[in-house]
């Protein structure tokens, strides 16, 4: 477990040491508010990676269909997802406390019981934590593009994690990407159509409308005022 926020805030980004991450820890202020919410809701909604792997049943105390969001930002479309649709359960994962803390905060005045967290690195809790064929629902939305080229290496999208996401998701599973970046539209299909185990439903090396259960954010709706577009990638596992 490592620091990355100065002072007495105890809870800490968990991570294991690797030479390439996907993500840079910035320390970021945070609110009194999501700073209480740790305090207040991580014992009711914070997951650990040290904890083990995941029984989905134990954690939520039901069986229901489990769905996984990396990287989730502040939090908003997953905690409306949750609420939108009780039958599931969510798991997220999320570097950043302030976006944990606002999210749990919110959760847990909202009275949310369906959702969990982790405040970790995601393919650390992927390979430690998410047991194989486990997920019903995967969805990474807005990942960092690492726009230059001397970065795209730090892309999370790349053939390694794609197919460890494909060995966590049931067969029939669903696997949902988005992002605002053409570039990293593209990339993220080339290497989605090179996975043999997914299906792409909009057909071999198209692009998907926006499903239902994603809500359009904010920023998706600035970006598409400004004629920037958002390309979403849906895949079943076969």
């Amino acid at each position: 477990m490592h620091d990355e926020s100065a002072g007495d805030f105890p809870y800490r980004t968990e991570y294991k040491k690797k030479s390439i991450r996907s993500y840079v820890i910035r320390a970021g202020r945070m609110t009194e508010g999501q700073r209480r919410a740790f305090d207040n809701y991580w014992g009711q909604y914070g997951l650990s990676l040290f904890g083990g792997q995941l029984d989905p049943r134990e954690t939520f105390g039901r069986e229901a269909p489990l769905v996984l969001e990396i990287g989730f930002g502040m939090g908003d479309s997953l905690l409306a997802m949750a609420a939108a649709e009780p039958d599931k359960d969510f798991i997220g994962i999320e570097v950043h406390p302030p976006g944990v803390g606002r999210l749990i905060n919110n959760a847990g005045k909202a009275g949310i019981e369906n959702l969990r967290v982790y405040m970790a690195d995601a393919v650390d809790v992927l390979n430690d934590c998410i047991g194989d064929a486990l997920l019903d629902r995967f969805q990474l939305y807005f990942p960092d593009p690492w726009h230059k080229k001397k970065h795209h290496k730090r892309r999370i999208v790349q053939p390694e994690f794609v197919c460890l996401i494909r060995s966590k998701l049931k067969a029939g599973g669903l696997l949902h990407m988005a992002t605002d970046w053409e570039n990293y539209a593209e990339h993220m299909l080339e290497v989605l159509e090179a996975e043999p185990q997914l299906e792409n439903i909009a057909g071999s090396g198209n692009y998907s409308e926006r499903p239902a259960f994603r809500p359009e954010t904010k920023f998706e709706r600035r970006g598409q005022r400004l004629g920037h577009g958002v390309w979403d990638l849906l895949y079943k596992a076969i």
